[in-house]
């Protein structure tokens, strides 16, 4: 071998980590920045995955994913998106409710956020409309906890004589206040008496079921809810302990056991939150992307739960159903 070609295979050799290094830092990362916990949210992740695959775009091969979770609590989201925004992220994709998007909104003016939550983002100071969100933040508006009158309703129409029903709702969610102010409105105009408790913790959730039994409730809704959706499973446990006919806002707790939900498929939602955030990687402006709302609702019923519960859903709300689980 000539010793110029020899010098040349030692450059070349020494400049392949190089190269590879920088095809490593090239490659985008997505700041994810979540209020539930990875546990639950397994499945949605896959959603999410398959909408950024939608979008031309796959985990580990040209795209990366910073992951960051408050578990429920509310109160240290700021810290986690501000931790994600030093990680030179290049979208900030936000679940989880209303309370991970304010949280990216206060870390970042500039990089772009692309949200999934369940409140009015207009109302929240998110964006400007929905139309044209103005700023660096759009995304996917699921509007479910605008939907706690609809649920009410569909409790009445289940156990139309029931004198009181109770309500558990978290206080340290940003949209608490508008939820319990609609199930209040909603309740005075069906002449419905409630009772509200509050929880943000295992220890709150057994004292408000303490609480609905003290007060003899014959129902329940449960407000929507990211710490909530996680503890599903022993909110729902609780409910069928007291007997408690109780509707939700999510598929994922009649499967649990939960009598009734009512609500969007938030696996879809998922879907779209990771094509839309594919769409921002690709260069697309949060300013003129409008944001996304649904277009069906899923009322879903637990017909063995009724059963065990002693409760005859009407031929009227087993028509309305879009699934019957037996």
């Amino acid at each position: 071998m000539r010793r110029r070609e020899f010098i040349t295979l030692l450059v070349g050799a020494a400049t392949w980590p190089l190269a590879a290094r920088a095809q490593q830092q090239a490659m985008p990362v997505i700041g994810f920045l979540s209020a539930r916990s990875p546990e639950d949210s397994a499945y949605l992740l896959t959603a999410f995955r398959r909408g950024l695959a939608e979008g031309g775009f796959a985990e580990g091969q040209n795209v990366a994913i910073e992951f960051r979770w408050a578990r429920g609590q509310y109160d240290q989201l700021p810290a986690l998106a501000a931790d994600l925004v030093n990680h030179h992220i290049r979208v900030l994709a936000t679940t989880g409710g209303a309370a991970s998007t304010l949280a990216a909104k206060q870390a970042t003016s500039v990089i772009p956020i692309v949200f999934d939550m369940g409140s009015d983002p207009v109302s929240s100071g998110l964006v400007q409309s929905f139309n044209r969100p103005g700023g660096n933040v759009t995304g996917v508006a699921i509007m479910t906890t605008l939907m706690e009158p609809k649920r009410l309703g569909l409790l009445r129409d289940l156990v139309p004589g029931v004198l009181l029903i109770g309500v558990l709702i978290n206080p340290t969610n940003p949209p608490a206040a508008l939820q319990l102010r609609q199930i209040e409105d909603a309740a005075r105009a069906m002449n419905q008496r409630i009772v509200v408790a509050n929880a943000n913790t295992d220890e709150e959730l057994d004292a408000a079921f303490t609480t609905f039994a003290k007060e003899r409730v014959g129902a329940l809704l449960v407000a929507g809810d990211v710490y909530f959706n996680m503890r599903r499973e022993r909110i729902v446990g609780l409910a069928l302990g007291q007997q408690l006919p109780a509707i939700y806002q999510f598929r994922e707790y009649a499967v649990a056991g939960g009598l009734m939900s009512y609500g969007i498929d938030i696996a879809d939602a998922y879907r779209q939150h990771g094509v839309y955030t594919a769409r921002v990687l690709k260069g697309a402006n949060p300013a003129e992307l409008p944001v996304l709302q649904p277009t069906k609702f899923e009322l879903v019923i637990n017909l063995k739960t009724s059963k065990a519960l002693g409760v005859k859903i009407s031929d009227n709300l087993l028509t309305l159903a879009d699934e019957v689980i037996e």
